[in-house]
């Protein structure tokens, strides 16, 4: 694996636009969050939420690989690895932890609370992004546990749990956080072998359309079972927007098969957490909720994340390998 000078000296992109760029991708994610809760809240079933969302994001994909030739020769790169077992079959099921992700919002964010379970998910995703950068697995190669990365992850932590204090005001099951933990971390995973896919293709449609069509896979199981037992949604919702959520996922998963290669899982993560925190602020500025007013720690925090990037991006002096 290269590390993390080397990849550097590779990359065209600086770190700070590739940051920028996963800011707008949590944006996306936090405006998704907003359409699949309505969505699901209208449905009045999650597991079928989350299915359309999964579900329309990859007939999106179908469109753009029947008129997008290099996405449909990278599929074939792909499965030309996979069967020289030069690409490990498992780097492919990074869809797998997504539909994880939706499917744990359904079953516990109703009862955590948004706050409590976005702490369980940045605490795993910022696990996951140190070590997959320590050991290599994303397509940036290996990047050393410096102090800023690490105080930059232990900042974002403080962050995000500073930013919902204001919510955290009524106790849940503590084994429920097992679920959104387990999840955030199976975010950096995804991450990172996304990644590798997008590199073995050459292209970031056909990394993003085989993440979407095992997700996709996962959650219809999923919902054929979990339907099959309480019962499907007797209609659905006439709203347009709320159909967009595949949209915005395939914009997120592609950006971030692009930019692990250049920022790592850790800082790709980290920024995505301040993007999201940024959007969910200024939506509630926008759309104001009576439920949950604005606190001054949700501000405070969210600036507290931004800083967290900052000092996790500071480049310390290291040797040209990591032992």
């Amino acid at each position: 694996m290269p590390d993390d000078q080397e990849t550097r000296r590779r990359t065209p992109v600086p770190v700070w636009l590739a940051i920028v760029f996963a800011l707008i991708c949590g944006a996306g994610v936090a405006v998704q969050s907003r359409i699949n809760g309505e969505l699901g809240q209208q449905l009045g079933d999650g597991f079928v939420a989350a299915t359309i969302s999964f579900g329309s994001g990859l007939l999106i994909l179908f469109v753009a690989l029947a008129i997008a030739p290099s996405g449909r020769r990278g599929l074939g790169r792909v499965a030309s690895a996979l069967r020289a077992r030069s690409l490990p079959w498992w780097y492919v099921l990074g869809g797998s932890a997504g539909a994880f992700l939706v499917l744990s919002q359904g079953l516990t964010a109703a009862v955590l609370g948004v706050a409590l379970f976005t702490v369980a998910i940045v605490a795993g995703q910022t696990v996951s992004g140190l070590v997959l950068d320590r050991i290599g697995l994303g397509p940036g190669g290996r990047r050393a546990l410096t102090p800023s990365r690490v105080t930059g992850a232990v900042l974002a932590l403080i962050a995000v749990t500073w930013a919902v204090s204001a919510q955290l005001t009524h106790s849940v099951p503590l084994w429920m956080l097992v679920l959104p933990l387990l999840a955030g971390l199976g975010m950096g995973w995804q991450q990172a072998v996304n990644g590798q896919v997008r590199v073995v293709a050459s292209s970031a449609l056909s990394a993003t359309f085989i993440n979407f069509v095992v997700g996709t896979t996962v959650l219809v199981i999923a919902t054929v079972v979990h339907s099959s037992i309480v019962g499907w949604p007797s209609s659905l919702p006439t709203e347009w927007w709320l159909y967009l959520g595949g949209a915005i996922g395939c914009v997120f998963i592609a950006g971030s098969s692009l930019l692990v290669r250049i920022t790592g899982v850790l800082i790709l993560g980290l920024a995505t957490v301040a993007g999201q925190l940024l959007t969910a602020l200024a939506l509630d500025l926008v759309l104001p909720s009576s439920a949950h007013p604005i606190a001054w720690t949700t501000v405070a925090g969210t600036l507290l994340a931004l800083v967290a990037v900052a000092v996790a991006s500071i480049r310390w002096r290291q040797p040209s390998a990591v032992r």
